[in-house]
């Protein structure tokens, strides 16, 4: 079974996410990508940068379970500047798509002070259901 979008009647549309998501099937909870390289290395200190290498090691981990980015259902960001996001939505847009194509999932935004790598601008952590 494909995962559904859920959208209640008379809301105005999800921008850039879903409201909701039904699936069935094996669930995985990737654990929260960070902006660094397979080999643990930051390769940009930007946050674009950084918010692309992190859902780029989400969709390696689902793939390495035998998923696809469609099986993605839920996404949790952690950013430590809401400023920045919000000022570069069009980038963010233009990453997140880069990756993810036009595939958007049930997501939930959290700012938050820091994060464990001092160097981490963002972390983001995923659930997917897989066939």
């Amino acid at each position: 079974m494909p995962t559904i979008t859920v959208h209640p009647e008379g809301w105005k549309p999800a921008k850039g996410y879903a409201n909701g998501m039904v699936a069935e099937g094996r669930v995985l909870f990737v654990g929260g990508q960070i902006g660094w390289t397979a080999q643990q290395v930051f390769e940009t200190h930007d946050f674009i940068g950084q918010m692309t290498q992190a859902l780029a090691n989400i969709k390696a981990v689902v793939e390495a379970a035998g998923g696809q980015v469609e099986d993605i259902t839920r996404l949790t960001w952690y950013v430590t500047d809401k400023k920045e996001y919000l000022a570069r939505q069009a980038e963010v847009g233009a990453a997140y798509r880069s990756v993810m194509g036009y595939h958007f999932p049930a997501m939930t935004m959290v700012v938050v002070s820091a994060l464990v790598e001092d160097e981490a601008q963002i972390e983001i952590e995923a659930t997917a259901v897989l066939a």
